[in-house]
């Protein structure tokens, strides 16, 4: 049996029913892919998949489609393929992920880009928002995206206006990693300001999409699509969004396939944020404000984020008696020792070594029998 028929077999199954299938992707598994195209283009579906394929059985575009995708430079992946994102798919195995509407993994996955989709979903995060983003917003998710580019994690979203396509910009401007994951077919330009995006992106990492070429997006298609940005992606990071959204919709796939959910806080006044505050006040959210927190989520083990720099004040470094000395000191002007112990609220005997630390480390100063805070 030649490669180029199971091929054909493929994209006429891609077509035949709408993504997902559970009863085709079973007569698929029982028969395998040409003898299950045989089956349905003759009419012999079974009565639990007739319905699924009555309407298309007789549509048979398998060539035209894949001369489209050969001559834009593209491939069809299929689970015979090395490039099969098996690992990030096992959640489709999941009994609480089948229970969702979808919940099903795609039977095959058109492409276009050189990144290896197994190997970018091995090391991704997602990131989504609101169409309607502020410039706070745009903002954080470039940063976000741009400093998880430079760290070598994938950035995965939908190619929509806002969040999603300020985050593909920001991963191809340090030359990093994004996959935009298209609710219609990969000849599809959608959203049509985002078909120069979207050629960049096919340019150096990977446009992917269920759906056969020619299929126009539709609402519940990016409902459907949502399931594989949050499936290719170790976590799920919401920047913007409302409280009923595409991004929240992917949250909650996320939430149920056991993938980490991250949100960004926004002004409270922000009903472009009120999802994310929702999402916030779940015990097992995680509050996002840096790359490297997400990154500690999506990279090898021990691949911990550094603290944060703090203000450096006065009293870093010091202890409790030199704390308490240092603070008795004017802001302005000098006191002897017997008015430090005073103000510190500690024996005079016990002022001097403190005093004496102190102005080994330069913090203070001794005149003439008084003491002050060092200056400069």
């Amino acid at each position: 049996m030649s490669d180029e028929l199971r091929r054909r077999a493929w994209a006429y199954l891609s077509r035949v029913a709408e993504s997902p299938s559970p009863e085709l992707a079973a007569f698929v598994a029982k028969y395998g892919p040409v003898e299950a195209a045989c089956r349905i283009k003759g009419g012999l579906a079974p009565p639990e998949l007739k319905g699924r394929v009555e309407a298309r059985h007789e549509v048979d575009t398998a060539a035209d489609d894949l001369d489209l995708l050969d001559r834009r430079g593209g491939r069809l992946i299929t689970p015979d393929d090395a490039e099969w994102p098996q690992l990030a798919f096992t959640v489709f195995g999941s009994a609480k992920v089948q229970e969702k509407e979808s919940g099903r993994a795609p039977l095959v996955l058109w492409a276009i880009g050189p990144a290896r989709l197994d190997r970018v979903a091995a090391r991704a995060a997602a990131i989504v928002g609101t169409r309607a983003a502020t410039a706070y917003g745009e903002h954080v998710a470039a940063d976000l995206a741009a400093g998880l580019a430079e760290r070598n994690v994938a950035v995965v979203s939908g190619a929509a206006y806002g969040i999603d396509g300020a985050a593909h910009r920001a991963a191809l401007g340090v030359d990093g990693v994004t996959v935009a994951v298209l609710a219609c077919g990969i000849d599809v330009p959608y959203p049509a300001g985002h078909s120069a995006l979207l050629h960049r992106i096919g340019g150096s990492g990977v446009v992917v999409t269920e759906y056969p070429p020619g299929v126009r997006p539709a609402r519940h298609r990016f409902l459907t699509r949502n399931r594989l940005v949050a499936a290719l992606s170790g976590a799920t990071v919401v920047v913007e969004a409302g409280l009923r959204s595409g991004a929240a919709n992917t949250a909650a796939w996320a939430e149920v396939m056991g993938r980490v959910v991250c949100a960004v806080p926004g002004p409270v006044t922000s009903a472009a944020s009120a999802g994310c505050h929702a999402l916030l006040r779940r015990d097992d959210v995680h509050l996002i404000s840096r790359p490297e927190e997400v990154v500690e989520i999506v990279g090898r083990i021990g691949e911990l984020a550094e603290d944060p720099e703090h203000p450096q004040t006065p009293l870093d470094g010091l202890s409790r008696e030199e704390a308490l000395v240092y603070e008795a000191l004017p802001g302005r002007g000098t006191r002897s020792v017997e008015e430090i112990a005073v103000a510190a609220g500690i024996p005079a005997e016990q002022v001097l070594g403190p005093l004496a630390l102190l102005e080994i480390a330069g913090r203070v100063q001794r005149r003439e029998g008084r003491w002050r805070i060092a200056r400069g």
